[in-house]
C-alpha cells in the first residue's frame, strides 16, 4: 500500500497548532493595498484560524498530522 501524501500548497499555507486548531495566513493584503482603508489593512495583520465547516478538507489535504 503506498503512503498517504501531503498536499505542497497545503503544507506550505497551514500550521497545526497544539490544540488542534489550524492556523493560516490572511487574505487580500498581498496586492493593491492603496486603495484598502488603514484600518482595514490593520485587521488584515497577523494569522487566524481556520473555520471548522473547511476543516475536513484541511484534514485531507493532510493526512499526516493526525486532523
Amino acid at each position: 500500500m503506498p503512503k498517504m501524501k501531503t498536499k505542497s500548497s497545503a503544507k506550505k499555507r497551514f500550521r497545526v497548532r497544539p490544540g488542534g486548531t489550524v492556523k493560516r495566513g490572511q487574505a487580500f493584503k498581498r496586492h493593491i493595498l492603496t486603495k484598502k482603508t488603514t484600518k482595514n489593512k490593520r485587521h488584515l495583520r497577523g494569522a487566524t484560524a481556520v473555520h471548522e465547516t473547511n476543516m475536513g478538507s484541511i484534514a485531507q489535504m493532510l493526512p499526516s498530522m493526525g486532523l
